[in-house]
């Protein structure tokens, strides 16, 4: 109970009111304080319990920036939203809860927000504040997300009770007393083993269950204590949590395993096949985080779809969330990797491993092209190999500065090696080759298509049957040895001999002949422009040119006339004549048409 001016008032009272009052019922409350009344009614609310429940306490950005962990929880409760999560996404939730309304800030609407107005809502967020616009939003909606249906509103327990109200305890500043951190602890973790099992009515796997005991441990709770670990395990059987509960180790492992997910017999296999494939996933994985990120849910489901392709059982639920756990993690030591290669060693062994790495860095070079051109075509599988070649080497992978410094070499090792096939004539020809071969594929038939594609997958034999028919001929690629090409790709299953086909088979034909040497660039066959019409249409067409060209002369004046009336009419003929030069060549551009189609 406290007394403002003349008004005492009692606290726990007023809370119980705040809570089950009405949007009117507000209103009167800050008008007889003397607060602002505008808003919507739960941010009314949350400023009423701000200034007249909690009024010790600095709620303003900066100062919820300086509430500690043991702090957050009773003030949370006071204002009646969710309490469990780690220090930042509590003081987040406090930050939206007291400044921001639900049904206004949306994911959807952050786009209608300037650039400054997303750099100070990431401020007060504790979010990384570079990065251009997209970045910011990205950011914010991501916290918007994640603390979804935890602020904004009171708890329903709370604002319209079945029996009688229980209300928290109302904090105060500077009160440091054991017992009061201790029951807040338990407080804590009741509230968040309650929200996870509401979260998961259908059970949960292990490894959501461990991300909720690493949030518990962000919180200031250490899970792998005896005595914490039995109360999680208690409180996940729905039991309430009792005090100074002391469980011995073999009690407490059995309870453990009582309480993990059971699978079939099906999915145990196939979480084994993980477990001893990792290191292709997370080689795999390094490819996918070279352009996309575990921030793109919908790339990294179809990233994990399409590891179907590699054997793995990727329909089952158990396997998929094991995989994106690997990508998540994977993604969090690639981070680690990249802010490790730019900073000094932070201690001994660090030191001596990037020295170590160093003195074997040309054998690496070395190995690098060879473990290459063992695995061709497979990235995966040639990184996998060229970890072992490291380790082989005495390097110490689980350093995140020397794994990242050996997977930066095969990287620009394979990007070097991928600029040098760019320079290579041989590509540079096929290129060109494909490109006359498809070119306006989108407008042919589906056989059509097909054969063109079936070139495509044999080009390397196609120049050199091209090449083989040009030594005969010495040196000329006349029309017998462009039927001699043509019936031989018949001989082989390609219906090449079409109207449609044939053309650009010669021209690749003489295109090659020509890189190699074999004939002049004059004498590549030329692919025909494709304008088919009739005897009819062309006479028509010359008559309507005739017709167009006689239009364009000049006509002579026959009659003098004086200067004065020559300057008016020649003015006003002028402006017609503009006019029909204007429809000749829309004439001419409709013939143009008629040409194209």
């Amino acid at each position: 109970m406290t007394i403002e001016g003349d008004i005492v008032v009692d606290k726990g009272a007023l809370l119980a009111e705040l809570y089950q009052a009405r949007f009117d019922g507000l209103k009167e409350i800050a008008i007889a304080y003397q607060l602002p009344k505008s808003g919507s009614v739960e941010s009314l609310r949350a400023r009423l319990i701000q200034n007249l429940i909690l009024d010790q306490w600095d709620l303003s950005e900066d100062g919820i920036k300086q509430l500690m962990n043991a702090e957050m929880g009773g003030i949370l409760g006071v204002f009646g939203i969710k309490k469990s999560g780690s220090i930042r996404a509590r003081r987040q939730r406090l930050f939206l809860h007291l400044y921001h309304d639900p049904k206004i800030l949306l994911a959807e609407k952050l786009d209608e927000r300037t650039r400054d107005q997303l750099h100070s809502m990431c401020k007060a967020l504790e979010l990384p504040l570079s990065g251009n616009k997209q970045a910011l939003l990205v950011r914010i909606a991501g916290v918007l997300a994640s603390q979804q249906g935890g602020w904004g509103k009171v708890k329903k327990s709370l604002r319209r009770p079945r029996g009688e109200i229980q209300l928290p305890n109302i904090p105060y500043p500077n009160e440091d007393s054991s017992q009061q951190l201790q029951t807040e602890s338990g407080t804590v973790l009741q509230d968040t083993v309650d929200d996870f099992v509401s979260e998961h009515p259908q059970g949960w796997t292990f490894e959501e269950e461990t991300e909720m005991r690493t949030e518990l441990a962000e919180d200031g709770l250490n899970p792998s204590l005896a005595t914490v670990s039995a109360d999680i395990d208690i409180a996940l059987r729905g039991e309430t949590i009792s005090e100074q509960v002391s469980v011995p180790p073999m009690i407490q492992s059995a309870q453990i395993i009582e309480s993990e997910s059971k699978h079939s017999l099906e999915t145990e296999a196939a979480l084994i096949e993980i477990n001893s494939r990792k290191a292709e996933i997370k080689s795999a994985g390094r490819d996918f985080l070279m352009i996309s990120s575990t921030s793109d849910s919908d790339d990294l489901e179809v990233f994990i779809s399409s590891l179907a392709n590699h054997g793995f059982a990727v329909e089952v639920a158990a396997v998929r969330d094991s995989i994106r756990n690997i990508i998540m993690e994977l993604d969090f030591r690639s981070q680690t990797e990249k802010s490790a290669l730019h900073s000094t060693p932070n201690s001994w062994s660090e030191r001596e491993a990037l020295r170590t790495f160093e003195s074997a860095r040309n054998s690496l070079r070395g190995q690098l092209a060879d473990t290459l051109a063992a695995h061709p075509g497979d990235l995966v599988k040639a990184r996998m190999a060229f970890e072992e070649v490291g380790r082989s080497l005495g390097l110490d992978m689980r350093i995140p500065s020397i794994s990242g410094r050996l997977h930066a070499l095969f990287d620009l090792h394979v990007d070097i090696g991928e600029s040098q096939a760019l320079q290579d004539p041989a590509i540079a020809r096929r290129n060109r080759v494909l490109r006359i071969l498809q070119h306006g594929t989108v407008h042919l038939q589906a056989s059509e298509c097909r054969t063109l594609d079936r070139i495509e997958r044999n080009i390397v034999a196609f120049e050199e049957l091209v090449e083989t028919v040009l030594e005969s001929s010495e040196g000329t690629f006349s029309e017998a040895q462009q039927a001699l090409v043509i019936r031989f790709l018949e001989s082989r299953g390609y219906e090449v001999n079409t109207a449609t086909i044939r053309p650009r088979i010669l021209a690749c034909a003489g295109i090659i002949g020509s890189e190699l040497g074999f004939i002049s660039p004059s004498e590549i066959p030329r692919i025909a422009p494709g304008i088919i019409i009739s005897d009819t249409q062309v006479d028509a067409i010359v008559v309507e040119l005739q017709a167009l060209a006689d239009a364009f002369k000049p006509k002579k004046e026959v009659v003098a006339k004086k200067p004065e009336q020559e300057l008016a009419e020649s003015v006003a003929n002028a402006a017609d004549h503009l006019t029909d030069v204007r429809a000749k060549i829309d004439r001419v551009d409709n013939i143009l048409e008629r040409l194209r189609s």
